[in-house]
């Protein structure tokens, strides 16, 4: 039995694979890789597919200093910045993604953290689309407590978003503005109410491969469900606006050693993937199992019509 099929015995067995396990899949062969991944993501979740939408609902002016973000006011970026959107805006958003199919709708703004007056403000939405759609409802809205969290739920959100973008070792050297602690706190905040947790990274901002598997431990170790997987596109502008991005053979082995180490846990390809010849294809076969669809927040996406025709294809149930 050769390391992919050892390891793949492994998971299926519920037993977790290490570091340094997870490290020698880097060097195996790409098709068995991802097949192996594929036949795990089929053991633990079967067909499902867990499809979501965004609304950029407060765009740009944030003081952070993220390098990949076109929406920090330190860099000299052309994405455009406007206040947080009317209760209206936010629904009319909200009703055309329900009513496209759409089961997940995220509400996502800028900065550190949202003040008092604009987490009240997304409450009101929320507790009206909740009453005007079906939709299963989200936020990010940055480094929030337990109190504020509270009162988004009591409004009707399930599911947090915070991403951690990479490993602890490598942060700093992407972001100093907030720490890796922070966002550790805020995301055991959520969980500590019973909010589901939606986090993962940006992949191609320099990190090593032992960054990545490292940002998935962390996930792990913390029971995180839902992993964005974004893809790095550079933006003119940000100091990562030189950057080579990821090949797509980089790209799927990415997605398949998440797999081993988080073999129940919606993969969910995010930011960057409009750029895939495939529009993610392979990726959908390769171990992921989740999506973010239509518009990313300052970059263009795929529409969830294409979306839904794709999953149709590969006989994904869209849940």
């Amino acid at each position: 039995m050769n390391q992919i099929d050892q390891l793949k015995r492994k998971v299926c067995e519920n037993r977790n694979i290490t570091k340094e396990e997870a490290l020698s899949l880097y060097e195996a062969p790409l098709a068995p890789l991802t097949a192996a991944a594929d036949e795990i993501r089929r053991r633990f979740c079967g067909n499902r597919f867990d499809l979501c939408a965004i609304v950029n609902a407060k765009s740009g002016h944030c003081g952070g200093d993220c390098k990949f973000c076109a929406q920090s006011s330190r860099y000299p970026t052309e994405t455009a910045a406007y206040p947080l959107l009317s209760q209206r805006e936010i629904i009319n958003a909200a009703k055309t993604e329900d009513q496209g199919g759409v089961k997940h709708f995220a509400v996502v703004t800028s900065g550190k953290s949202l003040p008092a007056q604009e987490i009240e403000k997304v409450c009101r939405s929320m507790e009206a689309l909740k009453k005007e759609t079906s939709l299963i409802l989200c936020t990010s809205l940055g480094l929030l407590n337990g109190a504020q969290f509270e009162k988004l739920k009591a409004a009707g959100v399930t599911r947090i978003h915070n991403n951690l973008e990479t490993s602890r070792r490598f942060f700093p050297q992407i972001c100093t503005s907030h720490s890796y602690d922070d966002k550790i706190k805020t995301i055991s905040a959520a969980r500590n109410i019973g909010l589901e947790v939606c986090s993962g990274g940006i992949f191609g901002l320099g990190e090593t491969v032992e960054d990545r598997i490292e940002l998935a431990l962390t996930l792990r170790e913390m029971e995180v469900k839902s992993v964005p997987i974004n893809l790095l596109e550079p933006i003119p502008g940000t100091p990562l606006e030189t950057v080579t991005p990821l090949s797509e053979e980089e790209i799927l082995t990415i997605v398949a050693v998440f797999r081993f180490l988080l073999p129940d846990a919606f993969l969910r390809l995010a930011g960057g993937r409009g750029n895939l010849k495939d529009k993610g294809r392979a990726c959908f076969t390769g171990g992921a199992n989740a999506a973010i669809t239509g518009d990313m927040l300052t970059t263009k996406g795929i529409s969830a019509a294409a979306d839904f025709e794709i999953l149709k294809e590969l006989g994904y149930e869209v849940s």
